[in-house]
């Protein structure tokens, strides 16, 4: 099996995935090469966590910049792999975590 971290490059926290994430769902950067086999065992070891689904799509992306030379252009494409958890395994990366008004006042004193 190939490095972890060369298979996962990031989670993705958004609005959206900290959404799904309340639904078992979590949303990671993965490398373009790998399928999703490397993907599922590689977040299981990880995370010590047992997937029961995973979904992967490759974004397109592309950035055009004018110059002097002419049009130059580089492609920022990446695959995305959405993984459903079986019911009750959570990721703390994942979870939103809120302090008390009354913490952050004993902090300062």
């Amino acid at each position: 099996m190939k490095q972890i971290h060369n298979i996962i490059i990031k989670p993705i926290i958004t609005e959206q995935s900290l959404k799904d994430a309340s639904r078992g769902q979590y949303t990671f950067a993965v490398a373009k090469a790998r399928n999703k086999s490397e993907i599922k065992a590689a977040i299981e070891k990880l995370f010590e966590v047992k997937v029961v689904k995973i979904s992967t799509n490759i974004t397109k992306g592309s950035i055009v910049k004018n110059t002097k030379l002419g049009k130059r252009t580089s492609v920022y494409a990446n695959k995305k792999a959405r993984v459903k958890l079986t019911a009750g395994q959570t990721i703390d990366i994942f979870e939103e975590h809120v302090e008390d008004d009354t913490t952050k006042e004993d902090k300062k004193k």
